[in-house]
């Protein structure tokens, strides 16, 4: 060891607690968000050439899927939030007071990553709901017969493969709500 660092002071235990927090956070829910985020990407994405083929309820369906692409816009911008709060986590353990990042700064940047997760999951509820809406409005319309005339009025895959992207990305916000509340309450303190 160098004279330097035996005579540096060390990192009071607070902001050594507050440090690891927003890395540890950060990273799973980084890690969380990314990998639900890129399932529904893709499975919105496939379904988007079928969709040219279906006619019927095609203005409800966009406007799901629509839905589905804002709430995944705003979970792309909660993934670069939760990148940060590790990048701040670092910044942290600067020896240097002066150096470090303002309290209520990282606190406000937390709390607008908690509202384009709870904006992100609205958008992402309003999509599944729709979805689900046409799938329950199919399946009820449905006569009592096992072969119908019009193979567009039975639930199809598609149909649960959009309601399934749009659950992905409900469960990519709820953990990303869940980080910032936990980040908010453990820096708080």
């Amino acid at each position: 060891m160098s004279r330097e660092s035996e005579l540096a002071p060390s990192l009071p235990p607070a902001v050594q607690k507050v440090s690891t927090n927003l890395q540890r956070w950060g990273f799973w829910s980084f890690w969380l968000q990314l990998v639900l985020g890129i399932i529904s990407t893709v499975t919105l994405l496939f379904s988007i050439p079928a969709l040219s083929e279906s006619k019927a309820n095609l203005q409800a369906v966009q406007f799901g899927i629509i839905s589905a692409f804002i709430s995944i816009v705003l979970l792309v911008v909660s993934l670069v939030l939760c990148y940060r709060y590790g990048k701040i986590g670092k910044k942290i353990q600067n020896r240097d007071p002066a150096m470090r990042p303002k309290k209520s700064e990282t606190i406000r940047l937390i709390q607008f990553g908690l509202v384009f997760n709870l904006v992100g999951m609205l958008f992402a509820i309003i999509g599944a709901e729709t979805l689900v809406g046409l799938a329950l409005a199919k399946s009820l319309t449905l006569s009592p017969q096992l072969i119908g005339s019009n193979p567009q009025q039975f639930v199809n895959p598609l149909d649960l493969l959009i309601i399934q992207a749009n659950t992905n990305t409900i469960g990519a916000h709820f953990a990303g709500i869940v980080t910032s509340l936990i980040l908010v309450s453990r820096i708080s303190n």
